[in-house]
């Protein structure tokens, strides 16, 4: 492609992206303007409507991002994450508790592993603790084999994946070495300081997510962290089985397939 056409083309989605942005700009400050008429109306209806202004604002700069690489993306993406928890407790009052679910990359703090050292990346982990201090607790999982439900591509379909055992200098391998088929590692502590010290000295972690990759998973799915300054709590399945995806029964009437994550 010649370099003139790609400019154009560069300069056309900029122009589009900056349309979008306005009326997404203009969203927001009619939301935000009228916040106090729409919560004294109806308060749940109000949040839901809010929220997904913000997830329009934050989808506009993500793809934006995105388009032209980096890891601005990824921090985009994470920070929204975080945002919206923030919005949820700060709704639900001076009291509120929230229990996130999402990958050890994204739980696990960022600055502890290759993403935050190497690739400048952070996540919802990092910025809990940075905003919540020991009020946070994040807990990772892993496994040494069995089975997982996960594509080969983005976008593929799923499959049923054998895991390969994990790699010998491993936090995982080490966990199997254990022989105990589960448990929960607290690495917080007092009392298992000795061992904690043991366990910051860096060494591979596995990371399987949407997708896994058998055939390359030492480049494509390990990485290195220290896992007590990752993690508060670590619970391990020596063997792991895939996760069974709910049922029609389980959908709600007249609700879109994406539900909850559809505008």
């Amino acid at each position: 492609m010649a370099e003139g056409t790609l400019d154009l083309r560069q300069r056309r989605t900029a122009s589009e992206y900056r349309k979008c942005e306005q009326a997404v700009v203009e969203q927001c400050r009619d939301l935000l303007k009228h916040r106090w008429d729409y919560a004294t109306r109806d308060r749940e209806t109000f949040l839901d409507a809010a929220q997904n202004a913000h997830l329009i604002a934050s989808a506009e700069r993500y793809y934006r991002v995105m388009y032209y690489g980096g890891p601005e993306s990824w921090n985009l993406r994470d920070t929204h994450m975080f945002e919206t928890l923030e919005r949820l407790l700060e709704a639900r009052g001076p009291d509120a508790k929230a229990i996130v679910w999402a990958h050890n990359s994204h739980i696990g703090d960022a600055r502890h592993t290759e993403m935050g050292e190497m690739r400048e990346e952070l996540n919802i982990g990092q910025l809990c603790r940075e905003r919540f201090g020991e009020q946070a607790a994040l807990i990772g999982f892993g496994t040494h084999a069995g089975v997982v439900a996960a594509a080969s591509e983005w976008g593929g379909d799923v499959e049923f994946k054998r895991v390969r055992p994990s790699h010998p200098d491993s936090y995982e391998r080490l966990c199997h070495a254990s022989g105990i088929p589960r448990f929960l590692l607290e690495l917080r502590m007092e009392r298992d300081q000795a061992l904690r010290e043991e366990l910051r000295k860096q060494r591979l972690e596995r990371f399987i997510g949407v997708i896994y990759r058998p055939e390359t998973e030492l480049l494509s799915h390990y990485a290195e962290a220290s896992l007590p300054q990752q993690f508060d709590a670590f619970v391990w399945f020596d063997e792991t089985s895939p996760v069974t995806p709910l049922g029609p029964e389980h959908a709600r009437p007249g609700a879109p397939d994406t539900y909850p994550f559809g505008l």
